[in-house]
């Protein structure tokens, strides 16, 4: 079967993470610190603060933007769970924007109706798949509404907007480290910022409210805060990965070129990269009317595939009480589905995946 992700894990992060162990420093080590400055070097930042998973580091922008109780975010509901989420955790209410239909990620126009309608105090934007959303328009939303504007890059490593890479573009950003995404530390997070203020108030949160800098690891607290922190463990596998992330990226977009080739003219409708955008492709996502039969059809001949997400966050049990207008997710909901276009197929893996599809026909 030829998996839907394939972490590629290497001699590299071995050698790294032995290099820890043997240190005996397995916490929130220099191992850490180097990782926050060589991904705030590659988004092009001037922060970066490490956090032990994707949801945390979206949970911890919000404290230190001050977004709490009282407080409403305008969001996508195409999307996995925990960007809604953490909008909750830090005690604001999420709002949710409708999508296009195309890119799907937030159409421009459906946030600023929202932010308007709610009287918004932040749009989280989602960068699906790994394309960019929109992010000229939807920063023109922010600017002329006066709201904070937060970047979830969880799936978008390395993507490009007018040849600027995602997670440079808000007040803050938040990455994933997932075994999944296009860079793995196994778990972890990452949240991005140009505002030292908001990289303080990051760094003090997820280190239980203790203050930054030198006194770090005091027993003083001067904020609420909690244990986010990154292990040196996981900082160690982030580093070997950020190193080979060129690499990954340039075999999904090459992978996912050649599927979007061969299945031109197929029964699927292929993703888009809109001009000025830059695809990283931690999914290929395709569309399609009979999306259970053609999945069967391919797990018939070997293909694993997914569907991210089968359920728009609004009509999850959790969001019942959410009241919401989003025919566009709800109709991607039943239609998409994920092929495989890792960095660890070979050429005999694409050709096979494309030539399931269509044989499907």
């Amino acid at each position: 079967m030829i998996p839907v992700a394939d972490p590629q894990i290497g001699d590299a992060e071995r050698e790294r993470v032995v290099d820890v162990l043997d240190s005996g420093y397995l916490a929130d080590g220099p191992e850490v610190r180097a990782f926050e400055a060589a991904f705030a070097d590659y988004c092009g930042t001037d922060h970066a603060v490490a956090t032990n998973n994707g949801t945390t580091a979206l949970h911890a922008a919000f404290e230190a933007l001050g977004i709490g109780e009282g407080d409403t975010v305008v969001t996508s509901p195409f999307s996995f769970v925990a960007s809604a989420n953490a909008v909750r955790l830090a005690g604001a209410d999420p709002v949710f924007a409708d999508v296009d239909e195309e890119t799907f990620t937030l159409d421009p126009e459906s946030v600023e109706a929202a932010v308007r309608d709610h009287d918004a105090d932040a749009v989280l934007v989602v960068h699906l798949y790994g394309l960019p959303a929109e992010m000229d328009r939807l920063a023109e939303v922010a600017d002329a509404h006066d709201v904070a504007l937060v970047e979830d890059a969880a799936q978008a490593h390395g993507a490009e907007y007018d040849g600027r890479r995602v997670g440079s573009f808000g007040d803050a950003a938040c990455f994933s480290f997932y075994p999944t995404k296009n860079v793995t530390t196994g778990e972890g997070g990452m949240v991005t910022t140009d505002r030292p203020e908001v990289a303080d108030r990051v760094a003090s949160f997820v280190n239980h409210g203790r203050p930054t800098g030198d006194d770090h690891s005091s027993y003083d607290h001067v904020r609420l805060g909690h244990n986010f922190r990154m292990t040196s463990v996981a900082a160690a596998i982030g580093l070997a990965q950020l190193e080979r992330l060129p690499e990954f990226n340039e075999a999904r977009r090459a992978n996912a070129a050649y599927l979007t080739d061969r299945l031109e003219r197929s029964s699927v409708t292929t993703p888009v990269e809109p001009d000025g955008r830059r695809h990283v492709y931690h999914q290929y996502t395709v569309r399609t009317d009979d999306r259970a039969a053609l999945r069967d059809h391919l797990e018939d001949e070997g293909v694993a595939t997914g569907v991210y997400y089968p359920t728009p966050i609004h009509e999850q049990p959790a969001y019942s009480h959410v009241d919401v207008e989003a025919p566009v997710a709800e109709r991607l909901a039943d239609e998409v589905l994920s092929l495989p276009v890792h960095p660890g197929l070979d050429g005999d893996d694409v050709r096979t995946i494309a030539g399931a599809v269509k044989d499907y026909e």
